[in-house]
């Protein structure tokens, strides 16, 4: 951690208002580079949680950052959440005419600006097996206060916000056992109060470097607050910028507070980026 603690203005800065100039060095290296790509999770990244999942909307000071980025040349948005494409696309509040990029479903699903969505199909049986444990699942904890089944595209997701610790627990296990015993070979994902199941195996890692490739990034910054993220802070190198929002272990290279603090790094990068690219 570097010595300089002195607060210093248009710095990115965690807890208790301290500078952290390591990672200026980072910020004012994706903001100057040739082509940059900015990949951001959604939920808890740009937009506070919830109890109810379809009412998340990112902050007004969020959009304003990223339309700003959105307009700069050699720029690329791209938004990369579990969420399911057409789920991410109303809470972002994402139109036909937006530039941003969508990766849904950890990458499964996606959306290109000016082409739309991609062909997300899958087989019959998949999609059979999908919707047999979503109802055995909603079934299964149907009598456990907070605790509700949410259908994706593929596969399903345990809610235990709104739950006591002893009935989210008893949830996990039934939903834990049922897959277990019918789809062994599905992906198992935590994060905020929320288990996700899926017999689609891409994750957010996966989603960042095919969008890296696709638009020839020389640079990427990752954003997240949960664990899911994390593959994808991992997967970042040399030149790139892991920004972890919030708590919890990380490989990311600097960890802001909160959103807030996360939309000031983006507004930075949105001044040396414009600055760079004239």
């Amino acid at each position: 951690m570097p010595d300089d603690r002195r607060p210093r203005p248009d710095r990115p800065h965690h807890g208790g208002g301290c500078p952290v100039t390591a990672a200026d060095a980072a910020v004012e290296a994706v903001a100057t580079t040739d082509e940059l790509l900015i990949a951001l999770d959604f939920d808890g990244t740009l937009s506070p949680l919830v109890d109810e999942p379809m009412t998340a909307r990112m902050t007004p000071e969020a959009r304003v950052a990223l339309d700003g980025l959105a307009a700069l040349p050699r720029t690329t948005v791209a938004l990369v959440s579990g969420r399911t494409l057409a789920d991410l696309r109303v809470i972002a509040e994402h139109d036909d005419s937006s530039p941003w990029w969508l990766m849904g479903s950890h990458g499964a699903e996606s959306w290109q600006p000016g082409a739309g969505a991609g062909d997300g199909a899958d087989d019959a049986d998949a999609l059979a097996l999908r919707d047999r444990l979503i109802g055995e699942a909603t079934d299964a904890v149907a009598a456990l206060a907070g605790v509700r089944i949410e259908p994706k595209q593929f596969g399903l997701g345990l809610h235990t916000r709104t739950a006591d610790a002893a009935t989210a627990t008893t949830a996990r296990e039934k939903v834990d056992a049922l897959v277990s015993a019918e789809a062994p070979e599905w992906r198992r994902r935590t994060g905020h109060d929320i288990l996700e199941y899926s017999f689609r195996h891409e994750g957010k890692d996966s989603a960042v470097a095919h969008l890296r490739e696709r638009l020839g990034a020389s640079a990427v910054l990752f954003a997240g607050d949960d664990v899911t993220d994390e593959d994808a802070l991992r997967s970042l190198g040399a030149g790139d910028l892991g920004v972890r929002v919030g708590g919890g272990e990380t490989a990311a290279t600097l960890r802001v507070d909160d959103i807030p603090a996360f939309v000031a790094v983006l507004e930075q990068i949105v001044r040396l980026r414009r600055a760079h690219t004239g």
